[in-house]
């Protein structure tokens, strides 16, 4: 950028303009744009935008410098000056700086010929002495109004407190309220809990802005939505703290498209329950929590017996229809806190947190039951059962990974069907 910047500027000095050290002294804050980007700032440009060094400022493109609700107005100014007029009258907007300040400012650009190209040189200067905090903020207000009016985003500010001070008509569309209903009121009471805005608060505090920072509102209909927040938090020429000014929107279409999309990452296609990885993370996760607060678990790999002749007899859709029955059969047995998943074919996983042997025993017990009672009726009318032959086992504080209790749970298995199938065998750590 600095070759690019010398170049550029070597043309402006060889116009007959003044050179760079001349253009770097001067106190009026000065950037020269080639094409999109920053090629030259000077220190008084520096300052104004609150940055650490100029080259933090090169590169940039001039909307950059801009708050975002005035960026409408640089770019159609900018694009004055690329469609071939040679200076826009100076007009009154707002800077955001590097340290996420509103400054008012005024500028005046100007398209200048140089050997190869064109440069545009703006220059600004700094309005903040002559307006108080309220000035500022109502600052081109008609400028940027229709953009205001037809954005599908909710704008919003709000004061030092919290409180409402204006929000965009979109808010109809997001929260089903007229804007007026909402100003005056605390923009938390729009949450489903007071305490769901305090991360926002807290980023806001700790870096000045966020951007797509995602959270949860409540509509008028009762309705909780997801939503993306941008926002800034303003502050007077003091460093007072004055509230905060952004936008959000409903994204409640994608975030129910990204909790369907992990819901099928995670979950057997055929039964619901989650499937072998899904399954096998969590119970890797329980297990680790076991051994840290010194948790007793039960591990249970549940084989339906000769599933295959059901298949062979019956057809695949008589199978399918005896694997969900008997997995809704199971769930009925589990508490919310236990796990199942499908481990592949016939085989499912079970984990019990917390339970002594002879609680599990009971449980699966029942699971046998349960199995026994289900019914199914062929399509020739004639009427078959199924049964499970079910291996189990214990967490051991010297269980280092959860392929020892599926291996110890396994050869279970294999004793529950050596047995004669449609038992409970345990394998003991």
């Amino acid at each position: 950028m600095t070759a690019v910047a010398d170049d550029l500027l070597n043309a402006f000095a060889a116009s007959g303009l003044p050179c760079r050290k001349l253009l770097e002294m001067i106190p009026t804050p000065l950037a020269i744009f080639a094409g999109n980007e920053a090629v030259f700032v000077n220190a008084a440009a520096r300052v104004l935008m609150e940055a650490e060094c100029v080259e933090d400022l090169l590169g940039l493109s001039p909307t950059a410098f801009v708050h975002p609700l005035d960026r409408a107005i640089v770019a159609k100014r900018m694009g004055n000056l690329e469609e071939g007029a040679h200076v826009n009258a100076p007009v009154a907007f707002r800077l955001l700086t590097c340290r996420g300040r509103v400054r008012p400012i005024t500028t005046t650009s100007t398209r200048i010929a140089i050997s190869g190209g064109y440069l545009i040189a703006v220059i600004a200067t700094d309005d903040t002495k002559r307006f108080e905090t309220e000035d500022r903020l109502r600052e081109n207000e008609e400028n940027f109004q229709k953009l205001f009016e037809s954005t599908q985003d909710v704008y919003y500010r709000t004061d030092a407190d919290g409180v409402v001070l204006k929000v965009g008509p979109a808010v109809r569309r997001v929260l089903g309220y007229e804007p007026e209903e909402i100003v005056g009121r605390r923009a938390e009471d729009y949450y489903p809990h007071p305490s769901e805005r305090e991360p926002l608060k807290k980023a806001l505090r700790e870096y000045g802005q966020v951007q797509d920072f995602e959270g949860r509102m409540v509509r008028r209909d009762g309705v909780i939505i997801d939503i993306s927040i941008s926002t800034y938090a303003l502050y007077d020429s003091a460093g007072q703290f004055l509230g905060v000014e952004g936008i959000y929107r409903d994204i409640s279409d994608r975030k129910n498209l990204e909790r369907e999309l992990r819901r099928l990452a995670t979950s057997d296609s055929l039964t619901g329950i989650a499937n072998r990885r899904a399954f096998l993370e969590q119970a890797t996760d329980s297990l680790r929590r076991a051994a840290r607060y010194d948790k007793g678990l039960v591990l249970f790999i549940a084989d339906l017996d000769h599933f295959k002749a059901v298949n062979d007899l019956y057809g695949h859709v008589a199978g399918d229809a005896v694997l969900k029955s008997f997995a809704n059969a199971v769930a009925l047995e589990l508490r919310d806190t236990d796990l199942f998943g499908r481990l592949g074919g016939e085989e499912f996983g079970i984990l019990l947190h917390e339970v002594r042997r002879k609680e599990a025993q009971n449980v699966a017990e029942r699971i046998g039951d349960s199995t026994r009672g289900l019914r199914f009726v062929a399509a020739d009318g004639h009427e078959y059962r199924v049964t499970v032959s079910i291996g189990a086992t214990r967490n051991h504080r010297d269980d280092r990974g959860i392929e020892r209790l599926l291996a110890r749970a396994d050869m279970a298995l294999y004793a529950a069907k050596t047995a004669g199938r449609d038992c409970v065998r345990w394998s003991e750590p």
